[in-house]
């Protein structure tokens, strides 16, 4: 099984940026996808999730309206739009994937994102 992140970097403030998370070795379609972030020192801090049709959204208050997230069952791949990125933004992004009605999850290895001037 693996999650491998990608699209992370350096922008400045009010960027963009579009991370990707490919599935591999699991029914990805069956999997509710999820980003969270964390920086060093602090907990993990869940972003956006999106259900396995791709339906449902769900974002932190902190960044509603500035990230959109979507999945592609067919390339096995969610990504997070990140607009109008904020310093407070900065922090190893990661995606999970969490099986439906078991306790089963995959996490990718993360993306470091810096927003910076």
């Amino acid at each position: 099984v693996q999650l491998v992140e990608s699209g992370g970097g350096l922008v400045q403030p009010g960027g963009s940026l579009r991370l990707s998370c490919v599935g591999s070795g699991f029914t990805f379609r069956y999997y509710v996808m999820k980003w969270y972030r964390q920086a060093p020192g602090k907990g993990r801090e869940m972003v956006a999730g999106v259900t396995i049709d791709g339906g449902r959204k769900n974002y932190a208050d902190s960044v509603k309206g500035r990230f959109f997230i979507s999945r592609d069952n067919v390339r096995k791949t969610v990504y997070l739009q990140m607009n109008s990125l904020k310093l407070e933004d900065t922090d190893i992004y990661y995606c999970e994937a969490e099986g439906m009605g078991s306790s089963t999850e995959y996490w990718g290895q993360g993306t470091q994102v810096t927003v910076s001037s």
